[in-house]
């Protein structure tokens, strides 16, 4: 017999699964080793796939081009050494206009926020992360 107890209350399906039960995968982009597995550990929990991971934008372009079609969202921060998010999204959006990408963003950069979402960022996330404002931010994008 099985014991109340053992039984979830609130069984609920992980949020990084598509309608036929695979996983969203993701490739974060992020300079911040600290950030990209912060992030990288909230998407697993939920059941996305973290496809890769890349420390700056030019090294996001290339791993977003070498996964391609095979991926379904990129987190991109905004200020990395190399190649800034901004023009690797712009770079991923010349590529696939129908990328989408989620701007990571410290306080304090709404002005390259704005420019990321008129240039086809789909949304953003400010550091410091929090789990269900990231979760909910990315669900939302994901499942329109």
């Amino acid at each position: 017999m099985i014991a109340k107890s053992d039984v979830p209350v609130n069984e609920k399906e992980p949020e990084g699964l598509k309608e036929d039960g695979t996983s969203y995968r993701v490739l974060v982009v992020d300079d911040s080793m600290f950030i990209a597995k912060q992030l990288g550990q909230i998407f697993t929990s939920e059941g996305f796939e973290l496809a890769g991971t890349a420390a700056d934008g030019a090294q996001g372009v290339e791993r977003y081009k070498e996964m391609y079609p095979n991926i379904d969202l990129v987190t991109m921060d905004i200020t990395m050494p190399v190649m800034d998010g901004v023009t690797a999204l712009e770079k991923i959006l010349e590529f696939d206009k129908n990328a989408v990408v989620i701007m990571v963003s410290a306080l304090g950069k709404e002005d390259v926020v704005k420019k990321s979402l008129l240039m086809g960022a789909k949304s953003y996330i400010v550091k410091p992360l929090d789990r269900r404002k990231v979760l909910e931010r990315v669900v939302s994008i994901l499942k329109r």
